[in-house]
């Protein structure tokens, strides 16, 4: 080979080399990328869930009322609203004398309602006055002999409207009584189910009590009529027994 030919040869070469290597550079740009990534951790459950037996149990205690509340109203129609008001206050001072009369103490005399309205009559309610209206609760310790007060507080008092209930000073002992039954019937009904379920019953988990308890008696209604005449026999109002219910719910573990 002459030495003129030798450094083209040479050339050639380094422009192969260069050539081949520019082609692996496309290659591998053109190459799709794979990217291995380890599984994320699954996240930690933060809730457990415990197996139990829930059962609902019931309870009842029947007892005699130890008060009765006795709701007595007055009222007054006057031409105007002055005189409705000084009519009324007069009739309300007359009965709550009576009711002191009888022993009533003055922190068991309590005012549940008052108002003064225009009185509308006819079909084109007109205004033919105004009617005033003041409704006394009166706490009585004696229940056997609420007839004959509210025959006082009428006759001799005034009152034209009377009503009457009965209810616990104390309820709250006789409401445990009844809570005690209503565990022990939850309990009956979950080893009830507990025997039907092939499982034994564990320790307690939870106790609710789910009663509503209020003490708002019930009343019954013995309207007078204005300037009835006395009557001969005394009112008769049977005490009778109260029911104190509880409901609870308890809860027990499996074992």
């Amino acid at each position: 080979m002459t030495p003129s030919v030798r450094p083209v040869l040479f050339s050639g070469a380094i422009a192969t080399v260069c050539a081949v290597a520019v082609a692996l550079a496309v290659v591998a740009g053109n190459r799709p990328q794979v990217v291995v990534a380890a599984p994320a951790a699954l996240p930690q459950s933060t809730a457990t869930f415990t197996p139990g037996v829930f059962a609902s149990g019931d309870g009842k205690v029947s007892t005699k009322p130890d008060i009765a509340f006795l709701m007595v109203g007055v009222d007054a129609l006057k031409p105007t609203a002055a005189a409705a008001q000084r009519d009324l206050a007069a009739k309300a001072a007359g009965l709550i004398a009576r009711a002191k009369a009888l022993g009533i103490a003055e922190k068991d005399i309590s005012t549940s309602g008052y108002s003064v309205n225009p009185n509308y009559v006819g079909s084109n309610s007109s205004i033919d006055g105004y009617r005033a209206s003041e409704q006394i609760l009166l706490k009585w310790h004696k229940v056997d002999t609420a007839g004959s007060a509210l025959d006082a507080l009428v006759q001799s008092g005034g009152a034209t409207t009377v009503s009457v209930g009965f209810a616990l000073a104390n309820p709250k002992a006789v409401q445990a009584q009844a809570r005690a039954l209503a565990i022990a019937d939850a309990r009956t009904k979950a080893q009830a189910m507990a025997d039907a379920a092939g499982v034994r019953l564990g320790q307690v988990m939870r106790v609710s009590d789910l009663s509503s308890y209020g003490a708002t008696p019930m009343y019954g209604n013995f309207d007078y009529a204005k300037g009835a005449a006395p009557s001969a026999a005394p009112t008769q109002i049977p005490v009778g027994e109260l029911d104190v219910q509880v409901t609870v719910e308890v809860d027990y573990t499996i074992v």
